[in-house]
């Protein structure tokens, strides 16, 4: 009689560029899996919402010290969809999935994640709940920063130009309006503040196994990932 050996819990870490689909990536494994998925961006991105509804912002100028006076007062956290068995991101008691996702969060999420009371702060965070392993976690800094010790890094990668028309198509389908080219040029202007902030700037990790999906379709992908969690997990093919 064969002994039944379950799959040791890891953490999975996805690090990558805006746009490259990360999040779906990360969502369809950890359903298939049964682990918990943690969208780290969303994190960056309810702060930012916070400061824009909070007038934080002077054009594209942060008021630093007025968000680090009103850190305490940010809470974000993550309640389960159960039409679609998914968290969705919660500030201050409130789901703001829908409103996280706009141009207006967009085109300043890299510079509130650039701020390092901030990354500290939700860094400590997403450790926590990655305390128990059995999930994946999505971002720019997972593997790197989060997680240094995770069992599984991937590092995702596309063209700018693919990026940018994937984005233009979701926002779409979601009925919000989009410009290629407003989109293309936030992309480019995102990877190079994440590139080059002080904190925990974006970088594939030494040991992260690096994937450029600009020609892949969603099921070559998910496929190629099942593929490296079931080695790093120890389940025979």
């Amino acid at each position: 009689m064969k002994e039944n050996i379950e799959p040791r819990k890891i953490v999975i870490a996805i690090d990558g560029y805006a746009s490259c689909g990360k999040s779906t990536m990360a969502k369809e494994l950890a359903r298939n899996i049964g682990y918990i998925y943690i969208d780290s961006g969303a994190m960056y991105r309810a702060v930012t919402l916070y400061c824009l509804r909070h007038n934080l912002f002077e054009g594209e100028r942060l008021l630093v010290d007025e968000l680090q006076r009103r850190m305490d007062e940010i809470e974000v956290s993550f309640a389960l969809n159960p039409a679609t068995g998914r968290p969705e991101t919660i500030l201050n008691g409130e789901n703001v999935e829908q409103d996280i996702r706009g141009m207006a969060v967009s085109q300043r999420v890299s510079i509130v994640a650039a701020i390092g009371f901030v990354r500290r702060k939700l860094v400590a965070l997403q450790q926590a709940l990655g305390r128990e392993k059995g999930i994946v976690m999505d971002g720019r800094d997972i593997g790197t920063a989060v997680f240094p010790d995770a069992e599984l890094k991937i590092f995702l990668t596309a063209s700018p130009e693919v990026r940018a028309r994937r984005r233009v198509d979701e926002m779409t389908a979601k009925g919000q309006d989009a410009s290629y080219e407003e989109v293309l040029h936030n992309v480019k202007e995102r990877d190079h503040i994440d590139e080059t902030r002080a904190v925990d700037p974006l970088r594939r990790a030494d040991d992260a196994l690096l994937l450029d999906n600009s020609a892949m379709t969603i099921a070559e992908q998910n496929e190629w990932l099942m593929k490296q969690y079931r080695r790093v997990a120890g389940i025979r093919e």
